[in-house]
């Protein structure tokens, strides 16, 4: 399978680079940021424009003479699908270049859905989506993938665990995809995915360096410097819930780190402590029904929504150990902005408060600069609005 082409020419994957990051933007704000001569900038916009790779979007404000033309990128230039396939669900999204939604398809993972199977599926549902709207297949450019990890981008294979239905661990899932689609995928994990979405979705460009956390089964994150997502010798976006905490702490999951973050501040960890705590006789009206073994991270939601006492402080817990784990890896990376999202996240307003202030007082970098933190603004579709625009970033030449 043929890789995703990028636009031709050094100069016009330039341009296009830089009206990506704006609205819409004039050839004078082009020209003081590229400093190239008038006649260059002129030129290289008309092929653009001929191309459809950009169009004109109307005037500026005039600064004294004539109202400046300005342009931005033709969302219908092409299509880009974006895939995310996780443990509980997986969802598909179809989008044009300036990445907006124009349709969707999710699945619940269950043990039917084997890898072949969901194959077939994804690869029905692209048709289903483009033929109401009238699109050529043609026209879609390729398809992003951010999965849950293990995985290796090279050889396009994923190594995930506990999946519903049997099969998934060592899937060439990138070649089952581009087989049944004939398009290209690029492949990466959830989280470099997510800070992918995040970044061209609110930012583009107003930070360079960032942290994403996921907080929900696993603690997924990445890191971007500079614009570029930072990568490691191993591709694990796990690493974060390694990082041990507390060093005669305890172990929830075989093979991991005595007394690491997982073990405090996941779905897992909130549920083992509140099985514990009934266990020895804490008292929590709304989970006095149902057995100590069989509490459930939904419960505890509920019971958190009624102000469950108990409840309560089992999630403040995780959210202060969330916080310390946030400010041992701000004084390793020295993030400008970090943004959180995923259930735990989504389930208790307070916990992201209680994080961020945990994780601003134990910042050593607090006094040479401050660390913003905030809620992702995609939720739960950060990691498919990342992988349309992983797409993208091949298109106009950029490093993914």
């Amino acid at each position: 399978m043929e890789s995703i082409k990028s636009i031709a020419g050094d100069k016009a994957r330039a341009l296009y680079r830089l009206i990506r990051k704006q609205d819409q933007v004039s050839k004078v704000q082009l020209l003081e940021a590229t400093g190239w001569s008038l006649s260059t900038m002129t030129r290289t916009l008309e092929e653009m424009c001929g191309q459809g790779l950009i169009i004109e979007s109307g005037f500026g404000e005039s600064t004294g003479g004539r109202r400046p033309i300005l342009y931005r990128i033709n969302p219908d230039y092409g299509y880009v699908l974006g895939l995310d396939i996780s443990r509980k669900n997986s969802l598909l999204i179809l989008c044009n270049m300036r990445l907006e939604k124009l349709a969707s398809r999710r699945w619940e993972m269950d043990a039917t859905l084997t890898p072949d199977v969901l194959v077939k599926e994804i690869a029905a549902a692209v048709h289903a989506m483009i033929e109401p709207l009238g699109l050529a297949f043609s026209s879609i450019m390729g398809m992003g993938l951010g999965a849950v990890g293990p995985l290796d981008r090279t050889t396009g294979f994923i190594y995930p665990q506990h999946f519903p239905a049997e099969g998934w661990y060592g899937v060439p899932i990138r070649e089952l995809l581009e087989q049944e689609l004939s398009l290209p995928v690029v492949l990466d994990n959830g989280a470099n995915m997510a800070i992918l979405g995040e970044y061209w979705s609110t930012m583009k460009g107003s930070a360079k360096h960032l942290l994403y956390v996921h907080a929900g089964v696993g603690l997924r994150s990445a890191v971007m410097s500079d614009g570029k997502i930072v990568y490691g010798a191993a591709d694990l976006e796990d690493s974060l819930g390694h990082m041990v905490v507390q060093s005669d702490g305890p172990r929830l999951q075989a093979g991991g780190n005595y007394g690491s973050l997982e073990n405090y501040a996941t779905i897992s960890a909130l549920e083992h402590q509140a099985r514990a705590r009934l266990k020895q006789g804490r008292k929590s009206i709304y989970l006095e029904e149902i057995p100590p073994e069989s509490v459930q991270f939904e419960q505890l939601v509920y019971a958190l929504k009624q102000g469950d006492q108990l409840v309560r402080e089992l999630f403040h817990q995780s959210a202060v150990y969330f916080g310390i784990g946030l400010a041992n890896a701000i004084n390793m990376l020295h993030p400008q902005k970090v943004i959180l999202g995923g259930p735990l996240l989504n389930a208790d307003p307070a916990y992201f408060q209680v994080a961020a202030d945990v994780a601003k007082s134990k910042t050593h970098t607090a006094s040479l600069y401050e660390v913003h933190f905030s809620l992702g603004k995609l939720g739960e579709e950060a990691i498919v609005i990342g992988a349309a625009a992983s797409v993208l970033n091949k298109i106009a030449g950029d490093a993914l």
